[in-house]
């Protein structure tokens, strides 16, 4: 029996992402559990998604978002946000002060996720399209970056004292957590602006297919 359409594309990215994970948490020069706060969210994030597809099947533009986020991690977990090479060549190209891979993730953090609170929020609550859904989105995910810096604090602390600024990745920046936050909320907006139409018109696509066919 062939696999539905709407089921291939997540089964793929899926074995992707497994196929890229393995190898570079077993040989990530940090360390494997660096890479394991780094990437252990997305990771829920998938066995999440992977549980719920029977009852809520998701769009493609979720299953794509949620493997380059995921991506994005592993490649934060594998070399720490601190000395992340792409964020090295961002420093020296544009004369940055520090290495601010951190940034690009937690844009990601916001630009990703975003999306899917919005899809789950139109299919399974009475919640409308509109102003009031949009500063919802935006205020959830700003408190999701709060939360996380809480997480990574407790994280550092309790599981890695000596090492826990590797995976901090503060860089000596004393605004750092509080510009984090900041670049999830952006993040969350810039997608909302650039992603919306093209979610709403993945929706009524999905919502229109057969149920046999997701």
């Amino acid at each position: 029996m062939s696999l539905p359409a709407q089921a291939r594309l997540p089964l793929l990215q899926g074995a992707v992402l497994l196929a890229v994970m393995v190898p570079t948490c077993l040989c990530s020069p940090e360390g494997s559990l660096n890479w394991f706060l780094e990437v252990g969210p997305g990771v829920l994030g998938m066995v999440a998604l992977a549980l719920t597809y029977r009852r809520l099947p998701m769009t493609s533009l979720i299953y794509t978002g949620v493997f380059l986020h995921i991506l994005v991690l592993i490649y934060g977990g594998y070399y720490t946000y601190a000395k992340a090479p792409l964020g090295e060549w961002l420093r020296v190209t544009f004369g940055l002060a520090r290495n601010n891979y951190d940034k690009i993730g937690h844009f990601a953090f916001g630009f990703f996720p975003v999306l899917v609170l919005r899809e789950v929020l139109l299919r399974v609550t009475p919640l409308r399209r509109g102003g009031w859904l949009n500063f919802i989105l935006v205020s959830v995910i700003m408190g999701f970056a709060a939360a996380y810096e809480l997480f990574e604090w407790g994280a550092a602390v309790l599981l890695d004292p000596a090492g826990g600024d590797r995976f901090l990745g503060t860089q000596g920046d004393i605004w750092d957590a509080q510009s984090d936050m900041a670049f999830a909320g952006v993040g969350a907006v810039v997608a909302l602006l650039l992603l919306t139409r093209l979610h709403d018109c993945l929706l009524h696509r999905l919502w229109a297919q057969p149920a046999s066919e997701r």
